[in-house]
């Protein structure tokens, strides 16, 4: 089965805290929504602390076009996650040695927060060295489901091709997205929640040497995945693609559909897999929100102390879209897991879509 030896987070240079973007919503949406003030409650209730962003906050304070926006989109994308790839393969928290870019025969570049053709990953390999002949498999539209998406297309390729290294990279600019004119509530909460995020995982296939570079005494292998979509749900989350860019689009049932729709579909994999909820260690869910995670709870009868890693990532750097799960992965793997540990992976996404990963623990030889 295949392994998951290293991984990174990279999250951008901007940090604001939760009050000050609070301020900056009472200031712009103040004079559109008359209860203001109980809508702000929002930004106080979602257990966020502080988030990061590409651009500092006077970036918001203006107008900018689609094309302006999308630019630098571009631009950051492909800095950041050249910087993410480069600590991923020199981690020492989980490699003995550098890994070189000419040792990775794909790359999945996972995004939805910005449009680009060729897309990031060819112009990352533009500044890294990257063999030419490297795969490209980029994935768009997949929002937050994305992170646990590429890490089961990865599974995938290294079952069909063992020796194989790949790379998922994770890349959200979110705030890039953001609409100052639009007076929606899903826009407020949007404005409440996302962030911006990088993460980069190193998966590499049975046969392939770069396990022998694994730094700690454990590594959690990918067992096995499933990929669920709930039909006629379009509405649910995504995108709303207008002349001005790209409008959050965040159903206000997302909690409750959650609560009916999830855990026959865990329950499903894990039967699947003949495990049973009690035996997984490792809760690895994608923090979409609060009330997500409280729904999780719920509809999965786990304690909080399940979700605490989440909840924690959660607070540091709000809703990141994709790489938000790994950066949970990333706490995760830092721990010393027993052997035999099994971990869900777990998130959920515009279509609407869950994706559910497998993991096992297991020692290095």
């Amino acid at each position: 089965m295949p392994s998951i030896i290293s991984i990174s987070t990279n999250a951008p240079p901007n940090t604001l805290n939760q009050d000050t973007t609070t301020e900056f919503a009472r200031e712009l949406f103040g004079e559109s929504f008359q209860d203001i003030e109980r809508l702000l409650t929002v930004f106080a209730n979602g257990q966020i602390d502080e988030r990061q962003f590409a651009v500092q906050m006077d970036w918001f304070k203006e107008d900018h076009s689609l094309k302006e926006k999308n630019d630098l989109y571009i631009e950051l994308a492909t800095k950041y996650g050249a910087e993410g790839i480069k600590k991923c393969l020199s981690n020492r928290l989980f490699l003995k040695e550098d890994v070189d870019v000419g040792d990775i025969e794909a790359i999945i570049l996972v995004s939805s927060s910005g449009m680009a053709t060729p897309s990031i990953d060819a112009r990352i390999m533009n500044v890294l060295p990257f063999s030419a002949h490297t795969k490209r498999i980029p994935i768009w539209g997949l929002g937050c489901a994305g992170g646990a998406a590429g890490i089961s297309r990865a599974y995938e390729y290294c079952r069909a091709y063992p020796e194989s290294n790949v790379l998922v990279v994770c890349i959200e600019l979110c705030s890039l997205t953001f609409q100052r004119n639009d007076r929606s509530k899903s826009n407020l909460v949007g404005t409440s929640l996302f962030a911006d995020g990088i993460a980069c995982a190193l998966v590499s296939g049975d046969h392939s040497p770069m396990i022998n570079k694994c730094a700690k005494s454990v590594r959690p292998v990918i067992r096995e995945t499933m990929s669920t979509l709930m039909p006629d749900s379009e509405e649910v989350m995504g995108w709303d693609v207008r002349d001005t860019g790209l409008h959050v689009i965040f159903s206000r049932d997302i909690p409750s559909i959650i609560k009916k729709w999830l855990k026959p579909n865990v329950d499903q994999f894990l039967s699947q897999n003949k495990i049973e909820s009690g035996q997984v260690d490792a809760f690895v869910a994608h923090p979409g929100g609060k009330k997500v995670l409280e729904a999780y709870e719920e509809t999965l009868s786990i304690s909080e102390s399940m979700t605490a890693v989440s909840r924690e990532v959660l607070k540091k750097h709000g809703n990141m879209s994709s790489p938000t799960v790994l950066y949970v992965l990333e706490e995760f793997m830092k721990k010393e897991m027993a052997p035999g540990s099994y971990g869900l992976m777990a998130a959920l996404g515009p279509g609407f879509c869950s994706e559910l990963v497998l993991l096992q623990w297991e020692g290095v030889h």
